[in-house]
This record gives structure tokens, sequence and C-alpha cells, in this order.
């Protein structure tokens, strides 16, 4: 009678003798993890540490930046005032709205609500767009007054700012030509910020996707998890960039 039973559901029999030696395999559970809960850990643990070698990273940029402004302070300083507070301000809005969002789509997925995380999802996507959007529009100012570091460069603005009608004062030839190391670190800084915004949004198409087909729906959330750790070091960042760039030394009015 018993032969007869395994015989006629050899699943249920072989998911019960799994299940003693705790080895039940879900979908999304690896062969070489015991347990789900292993898998989850070790995917984290992994998350952590990369998110490790990105803060030694934009450490170091930070720390450039901050060498460098002590040694050509007033080229530094006249150079952040060309940065547009306003764009900054709204990117830097839209930047912890998008956060939200991504914070609320890794709640989406541990409550296994499909709709309501496709759709944080989506509001994270749109909103990493206009970030770039944005950026987009302040490089291209960038590109129009030459301020862009490289043979072109054009430090007339600095050297007589009274003819572009700003109220600046004159730096000497020698000190106007630093301004190229402050546009030099805001391209490299804000473009590796940008770079990994734009990665981000990638990988959000992709979980978007697979979050339709509903491959979080089921309690296996690590994916969501940890790319949301990733959006918000990426937030993190941009946090420190804004004051750094754009709020330190501003005159007023300017």
């Amino acid at each position: 009678m018993d032969n007869a039973i395994v015989a006629t559901h050899p699943h249920t029999h072989e998911t019960a003798v799994a299940a003693e030696h705790e080895h039940v395999v879900l979908p999304q559970h690896r062969h070489h993890f015991e347990t789900k809960e292993q898998q989850r850990e070790a995917a984290t643990f992994g998350m952590w540490l990369f998110l490790l070698t990105e803060i030694m990273f934009f450490g170091g940029l930070f720390f450039a930046y901050l060498l460098y402004r002590n040694w050509y302070h007033d080229a530094f300083v006249v150079s952040s005032n060309q940065l547009s507070i306003p764009l900054g301000a709204a990117n830097t809005a839209i930047l912890i709205s998008s956060g939200f969002f991504m914070a609320l789509g890794v709640w989406a997925a541990e409550v296994q609500k499909k709709g309501l995380l496709v759709l944080f999802l989506v509001l994270t996507t749109f909103f990493g767009v206009a970030f770039l959007g944005i950026k987009a529009v302040e490089y291209h100012e960038k590109w129009e007054k030459h301020h862009i570091p490289g043979a072109h460069f054009d430090v007339s603005e600095f050297i007589n700012p009274q003819a572009y009608g700003l109220k600046e004062k004159p730096l000497a030839p020698d000190m106007a030509q630093k301004t190229q190391v402050f546009f030099f670190l805001y391209f490299a800084m804000t473009g590796m910020h940008a770079f990994h915004m734009i990665l981000g949004i990638g990988l959000l198409f992709w979980l978007t996707w697979r979050a339709n087909r509903g491959e979080f729906s089921s309690g296996y959330v690590a994916p969501i998890e940890n790319f949301g750790l990733y959006w918000h070091f990426v937030d993190i960042v941009w946090l420190f960039l804004f004051p750094l760039l754009y709020l330190i030394n501003r005159h007023p009015g300017s």
C-alpha cells in the first residue's frame, strides 16, 4: 500500500525526504547553498562588499577635490559659482524621490504585491531618467561656455568677469588656468555618478521585466533588496556631491 502511494505521488515523497534534510530546492534556490536564507545572506554580503569598493573609489575622488580646493581656493570658488543651484537642487529632489520609490519597491516585493512593485520600479526609473536629463542640460551649458577641460577651455570669463556681466573678482591668468582642475573634477565626479545611474537604470528595466513576470511574488526578493542598496548608495553619493560642488563658498546673489 505504501509503495503504491509513493509510486502515485513520487514528488510528494521526494519533497518529504528533502524537507527532512532541510534541502528543499525552490525555483530560485541555487544548488550550492544549503538553504534559501544562506543564499540570501551571501548575496547581501556580496553587495555590501561591492559597495565598500565603491565607497573607496568615490572617497578618492572626494579627497582629491578637497585637496585641490585647498590649493586653488580662489579658482574653485569662482568655478563653483558657474554651477546652477536651481538645477542642482532640482536634481537632488528628483533623486531623493527616486530613492523613496525604490524603498517602496522593496516593501512591495517583501509583501508580495506584484502590481505595486512594478509601479514603484517604473517610478524609480522615471525619476532616474529625469535626473540624467537635467544633468545633460548642465553639461550642454558647460560645452557652450567652453568650460570642458582641454585645448579649447576658455578662461576669459574668469580673467575679465565684468565683461560677461559677472560680479566675481578677476583672477590672475595663472590662477584662471587652475579652474580647469575644478571642471575636470566636476566632470569626473558627476560623470562617474551619472555612469552609475545609467547602469542602475539598465538594471531597473531588467528587474521591472522580471517583476512583471511575477518572479518576485513568491518571497524571493534578494535581487530587489540588493539593488535597493545600490540605488540608495548612488543617492547618498549625490547628497555629498551637491553641497561640495554647488554650495560651498557661494556668494549671495550669485
